[in-house]
Formats: C-alpha cells, sequence, structure tokens
C-alpha cells in the first residue's frame, strides 16, 4: 500500500489539496474563467463550479451556455465512470478547423450529491491554447488522465505525478 506522501506547506493565501475533502465537495468560484482555443475565447464564465478532492488540484465546470456556439459536440471516447459522481460524457472541442479530442467531459445524470454540475462542462487544459481562473493562466494537473487546474492558491504535491496513481 503507498503512503500518503507528505503536503508541501501552504504559503500564504494556498490552500493545500490535502485539506480538500473525500468524497468532493463543489463550491462556486467567484472570479471569472476563461478558456481559449483555436486563437479565440471559447469560453467566460462568471458561473463556474469547481469541484475540490484531497490530493487534486481544482476541476473548474463551466455552464454549456457560456461557451461559444458550436464548439462542443459529443466525442465518440467511451464514457467513463467517477465513483463520486457517477458518468461521464466526453465532447470534443472544436474551433477553426482545430478539434482537441474528448477535450472535455460533462455528468448529464450525475449523482444527487452532485446535482449542481448537472451538464457543466470540464475542460482538460493541457490540449487548450490556454485557461485562466481570474488573470491567472493554469498549469494542466500532471498526467493524462486528470483534469484539475493548478492556480497559484493552491499547494500540493497533486495528484497525477509519477507514482501517484495509488494516492
Amino acid at each position: 500500500m503507498l503512503k500518503r506522501p507528505k503536503p508541501d506547506k501552504p504559503r500564504i493565501g494556498q490552500r493545500s489539496v490535502w485539506d480538500f475533502p473525500r468524497p468532493p465537495a463543489v463550491e462556486r468560484e467567484t472570479r471569472e474563467v476563461r478558456i481559449e482555443f483555436g486563437g479565440v475565447v471559447i469560453a467566460r464564465t462568471s458561473g463556474a463550479l469547481k469541484v475540490l478532492e484531497t490530493s487534486h488540484p481544482p476541476v473548474y465546470f463551466v455552464p454549456r451556455g457560456d461557451f461559444e456556439p458550436g464548439v462542443l459536440r459529443p466525442s465518440e471516447k467511451v464514457s467513463t465512470s467517477c465513483e463520486w459522481k457517477g458518468w461521464a460524457t466526453y465532447h470534443d472541442v472544436v474551433m477553426n478547423e482545430r478539434v482537441a479530442s474528448a477535450a472535455g467531459f460533462s455528468y448529464e445524470d450525475p449523482v444527487r450529491s452532485f446535482e449542481r454540475i448537472r451538464g457543466m462542462v470540464n475542460v482538460y487544459a493541457g490540449p487548450m491554447d490556454a485557461c485562466y481562473v481570474g488573470d491567472e493562466r493554469v498549469t494542466p494537473q500532471p498526467g493524462d488522465f486528470y483534469s484539475g487546474w493548478i492556480t497559484s492558491d493552491v499547494s500540493g504535491p497533486f495528484k497525477g505525478i509519477p507514482g501517484s496513481w495509488g494516492w
């Protein structure tokens, strides 16, 4: 069994992801969230929600209506299951001849405790040109499985780094 890693000491103004709850919690994001892809802003919202889960940077969900029309299309990726939220439906992100396959996902029928994120879309930051929370450009969560967005107000270490699969 893998031991829990030693959390980084949070600096002033930071929250440790190791203090995030399990099962996860949903919080309103007070800062604007912006996503750029294909050389344009494809989503901008002041209505984002974030899911906070132990060892993960926040996962930001944007209301579907705050994406530019036609940017999201159904993906061929088979849905996946989260033990907390339910079944995820994947979306390709499309803009100006560019396609990021299965770069977004939503929970169309989440479990009751995650009803607040029903139909909202999370986008993996890595395939995008840039993602922002407020004026800060985010860093994608390490690895290719998780979709958290790292900002300067969270401290790790973050799940997704080599050797963290069993955390």
